[in-house]
């Protein structure tokens, strides 16, 4: 996105500024008493009830803050992903005990109990709905759906970038039926992101995870405008396999992605030893040269060498973009994502990362705050953030122009 289709979008920062005038003195105040309906993400983990990482909430709180400083009146609208549906009553729980933020909810996401506790709100006051997806309307980005939740407020706000690129109901619908404005979170992401379009150098790119076929586009971009490309994950199995390495069991695509053009580019960078666990029994686990793996390995990380390799590099970086482990973090093979984590932090270098096991790479370390506070931004996207990346913007910043 460029700087002047940033200034296509007004952040609520700067319209509560422009419009939070004293009545006294003659002027309009639009904000006071007025209902603003605040698309966030609250899609977090939850394990026994209890929720146990809350960046995404957390990073909502400085639009909801400001909002409440001016007496503004607000609707909280999200999804989250529990088999139960009790997963939003335990997100306003959370953030009545644990965030400090007094927060009405009610079992609905439209219809007239709704109706009700929205006129009943106060200047300040927050609301939380019900899971925006128990409507089907939300996925279909249906007009309708999209209307109801519209007639409950004066203002749209979109403050989840981490669904910014899903062409829902809350995200593209709600917006063309109100006056609509960028949350804080959202403006930092852009801001930040926007960064990575056009980095300064040397600038690294750091990618892992799985599903090649998806993040190539992504990949040949970023060969193109990084001094060096880190694959890690899953993704890195296929560049062994295209080289003429035994991945043995290891997770490859299916073979219809055609990566020849990539796999001997100077610039990738990729480890030459792995973490390695035999074919079903992840408790034996060895490290290997590439050249050495078997036929019933598993690659599951990258090895040690990788993180000494990238020192000098990171060192040395202006600009570091990280999104995806470097090793199957769901099975516990996490020692050099977070080795990476306390890299880039050690180095102090300038950056952006994201994607849910590489924050929480940063969490483990005990680091999420510090982080925020330093030359990296944590964000909250995983696709998103890739989506953003290639295509520069997305369906839910678009329809805030």
């Amino acid at each position: 996105m460029s700087e002047n289709n940033l200034k296509e979008i007004v952040g609520i920062e700067e319209f509560v500024k422009n419009n939070n005038v004293d009545v006294s003195a003659g002027g309009v105040n639009k904000i006071a008493s007025k209902t603003f309906l605040v698309r966030a993400d609250f899609n977090v983990p939850i394990e026994n009830g209890v929720i146990v990482e809350d960046l995404r909430m957390r990073s909502s709180l400085p639009t909801i803050n400001l909002l409440r400083g001016v007496s503004a009146r607000i609707v909280l609208i999200s999804h989250i992903e529990t088999k139960d549906g009790s997963g939003m009553e335990v997100v306003a729980k959370h953030f009545n005990e644990k965030l400090g933020l007094a927060v009405k909810y009610v079992n609905e996401v439209v219809g007239e109990n709704v109706e009700k506790a929205v006129l009943g709100l106060t200047d300040g006051e927050v609301l939380l709905l019900q899971n925006l997806r128990v409507n089907e309307g939300e996925k279909n980005n249906d007009e309708a759906f999209a209307k109801e939740l519209a007639n409950f407020a004066d203002f749209y706000v979109n403050d989840a970038f981490s669904v910014s690129h899903r062409k829902h109901a809350s995200v593209v619908g709600v917006p063309k039926f109100l006056p609509h404005f960028a949350g804080v979170q959202l403006m930092k992401e852009i801001n930040s992101l926007t960064v990575a379009i056009n980095p300064p150098h040397p600038f690294v790119f750091i990618l892992g995870g799985a599903k090649f076929d998806t993040k190539l586009p992504l990949i040949k971009k970023y060969l193109d405008k990084a001094d060096g490309v880190v694959l890690g994950g899953a993704l890195v199995n296929d560049v062994y396999k295209a080289r003429g390495f035994n991945v043995g069991k290891s997770l490859v695509s299916d073979g219809s992605t055609d990566i020849s053009d990539i796999v001997s580019n100077p610039k990738l960078i990729v480890a030459d030893d792995v973490v390695v666990h035999e074919d079903g029994d992840i408790t034996k686990v060895s490290v290997k040269k590439i050249v050495d793996v078997s036929d019933n390995d598993v690659i599951a990380d990258a090895g040690p060498t990788l993180i000494e390799v990238l020192r000098p590099i990171i060192s040395s970086a202006k600009f570091v973009l990280w999104n995806g482990p470097l090793g199957n973090y769901e099975l516990g093979f996490t020692d050099q994502t977070i080795a990476c984590a306390k890299l880039l932090m050690e180095c102090g270098v300038s950056g952006a990362i994201g994607g849910g096991d590489t924050v929480a790479a940063v969490k483990s370390l005990g680091l999420d705050d510090s982080v925020q506070q330093s030359n990296l931004f944590v964000s909250t996207g995983g696709g998103a953030m890739i989506d953003f990346l290639v295509n520069e913007t997305l369906p839910g910043i678009e329809v805030l122009k």
